[in-house]
């Protein structure tokens, strides 16, 4: 092992002195998380990881982060290559803004509810019943959905988004739960209409605000974080809803809170722990199986067979591109 590399993996972690990792199982994941360095700078690669990926999988990450963080990371990137660890949507935005890099994705598998619940043609629908309305995609949306879109925008700027939008309409596809807690907001403050969809994470539409209520009479000194895609009663049961990189800037920004109930997919809770070991965090765990389908294995056979590379076709890739610039625009 080089140098480098030796560097890299034992900043990131010590496998021996972890209590979860039987010693026989540190040496295979030494030799993976070798392999996958080495065969990184032989192709010029990165690699960008959602903060819901399994932890083994972020030991290997060039840079973790929410959607909005990992699209600008993607588009700043001067790699060849991109293996991304997340699910497949992200991979397709990381295409979209880098057309000339090779995007890989570990396993086609890694699906999302959001982006599976509407189509293209779904959309097109949608445009002719509200002629006048301006279309927002979310970024948890395929690319054909995108290239039907206006402008995107993720959990991180989609209120600015909508708010920067002149129209008194805004179509807002495809999940259920962000449209409705948008719309009495939006609505009360500026008079536009947000018309939603009925897609859902199938993660965040699990939490219940009788959750909070039965953590808060245990521990009531929690401050409450929660994702802005879960239902509308647990976002205003709560003292915090945004993005997975809002709820992280919450905690940093609030050093006099010390106990914090989290409601998003629990492979967050690990890098809030790590990172602010003074705070105390809960949560209700709930997995997204989607999310777990990237395993360094499948990162590793990624690496040295090139395999499942992300194609889009160009009529789509330019109508979609320009969703996404617009979002970037106005953000």
């Amino acid at each position: 092992m080089n140098t480098q590399t030796y560097r890299r993996i034992s900043e990131k972690t010590n496998l021996e002195s972890m209590p979860t990792i039987q010693p026989s199982n540190a040496s295979y994941l030494a030799g993976l998380l070798q392999q996958i360095e080495e065969a990184k700078l032989e192709m010029n690669a990165v690699i960008p990881a959602h903060y819901y990926q399994r932890q083994e999988v972020k030991w290997v990450a060039d840079f973790i982060g929410d959607s909005l963080e990992l699209a600008k990371k993607s588009k700043e990137t001067t790699a060849d290559t991109i293996v991304f660890a997340g699910v497949t949507f992200m991979a397709e935005t990381a295409k979209l803004l880098n057309p000339n890099k090779t995007v890989l994705m570990p396993n086609i598998n890694a699906g999302c509810s959001l982006a599976d619940s509407i189509t293209a043609g779904q959309l097109r629908y949608m445009r002719e019943k509200y002629p006048d309305a301006a279309v927002v995609a979310y970024v948890n949306t395929t690319a054909a959905v995108k290239a039907e879109s206006d402008v995107c925008c993720t959990s991180a700027n989609y209120e600015k988004i909508i708010r920067a939008l002149p129209q008194k309409r805004i179509i807002f596809v495809p999940d259920t739960h962000m449209a409705q807690n948008l719309n009495a907001k939006i609505k009360a403050e500026t008079g536009k209409e947000i018309i939603g969809w009925t897609g859902e994470c199938i993660v965040h539409k699990q939490f219940k605000d009788e959750q909070i209520k039965s953590y808060k009479e245990k521990f009531p000194e929690l401050s409450v974080l929660v994702h802005v895609e879960c239902p509308t009663t647990v976002v205003n049961s709560a003292d915090y809803a945004g993005s997975t990189s809002g709820i992280r800037k919450y905690v940093c920004d609030n050093h006099d809170k010390k106990y914090f109930l989290v409601m998003t997919e629990c492979g967050m809770i690990g890098d809030l722990q790590t990172e602010f070991p003074d705070r105390n965090f809960e949560t209700p765990c709930t997995i997204c199986p989607y999310m777990k389908e990237i395993t360094l294995e499948n990162i590793l056979q990624s690496l040295q067979t090139g395999k499942h590379k992300i194609k889009i076709d160009e009529r789509i890739a330019v109508k979609a591109r320009k969703s996404l610039e617009k979002m970037f625009k106005l953000s």
